[in-house]
C-alpha cells in the first residue's frame, strides 16, 4: 500500500467514525466541510500539480482535527473536557487547537504555491507573505462564522463555539497568526527540500 492510499484509508476511517454519530448533523456539516472539499480537489490536483508529502500530510492531520471537532463539536470533545477540569478551567479549548492548525498547515500550502508557482523566492518575504496569507484566511474564515450565524440564527452556536469568551474570535487569529509562524519557523528546511525534490522531478519530465 503506498502513501496516498494508507492517507486516503485514514481519511475514509475517520470520516465515518465522525458522521456515525455526531452529536448535532447541521454542526457536523459546518465543521466537516471544509475538510470534505479537500478531498476532491486533492484527487484532481494530483497529476497537475502533486503536493509534496510534508503538505498532503498536514492536510490529512487538518482534516482530522476538523473531523473529530465536527462529531463533538468544538466545545465538548471529551478529552478536552478532561484536561480543562484538571486545569482548573471552565472552557474546552478545542477549537484553539483547531484554529493554531488553521495557521500551523495553510502557511505551509501557501509557501509551497508561492515557490513553485515562481509567485516569490525562498526567502524572508517568501515567510512573511505565507503568514499574512494565513492571517488573512482566519479573519476571512471568522467572516463566514459571522454569516452562518446571521442566516441560521440559534442554531450556530455551536458552530460559532464562542462558550462565552468575549474575545473569542480575536484570539482565534491569533493563534492561527501563531500557528502560520511556528509552521515557518518550524518546517521551511525540511520543506524546501521536498520542493526542491519535486521542481527537480519536474524539470527531469520535460
Amino acid at each position: 500500500m503506498n502513501n496516498k492510499m494508507l492517507w486516503c484509508v485514514v481519511y475514509l476511517f475517520v470520516l465515518i467514525w465522525s458522521v456515525s454519530n455526531p452529536k448535532d448533523m447541521f454542526t457536523w456539516w459546518l465543521e466537516a466541510i471544509p475538510a470534505l472539499i479537500a478531498l476532491p480537489i486533492l484527487f484532481f490536483s494530483r497529476k497537475s500539480f502533486p503536493l509534496t508529502t510534508l503538505a498532503y500530510v498536514l492536510i490529512l492531520v487538518h482534516c482530522c482535527v476538523l473531523f473529530v471537532g465536527a462529531r463533538y463539536t468544538y466545545a465538548e470533545v471529551p478529552l478536552f473536557d478532561w484536561l480543562a477540569q484538571v486545569m482548573g478551567s471552565d472552557r474546552n479549548n478545542y477549537d484553539k487547537l483547531g484554529h493554531f492548525a488553521q495557521g500551523f498547515v495553510p502557511v505551509i500550502l501557501a509557501r509551497e504555491i508561492f515557490i513553485r508557482k515562481q509567485v516569490i523566492q525562498i526567502g524572508a518575504w517568501c515567510q512573511f507573505l505565507s503568514v499574512c496569507f494565513v492571517l488573512a484566511f482566519s479573519a476571512f474564515y471568522e467572516l463566514v462564522e459571522w454569516w452562518v450565524a446571521i442566516a441560521t440564527g440559534e442554531n450556530a452556536e455551536a458552530f460559532l463555539g464562542t462558550q462565552g469568551y468575549v474575545w473569542d474570535t480575536q484570539s482565534d487569529m491569533f493563534l492561527a497568526l501563531i500557528g502560520g509562524i511556528c509552521g515557518v519557523l518550524l518546517l521551511s528546511s525540511l520543506h524546501n527540500k521536498q520542493i526542491a525534490a519535486k521542481m527537480l522531478i519536474k524539470q527531469s519530465s520535460v
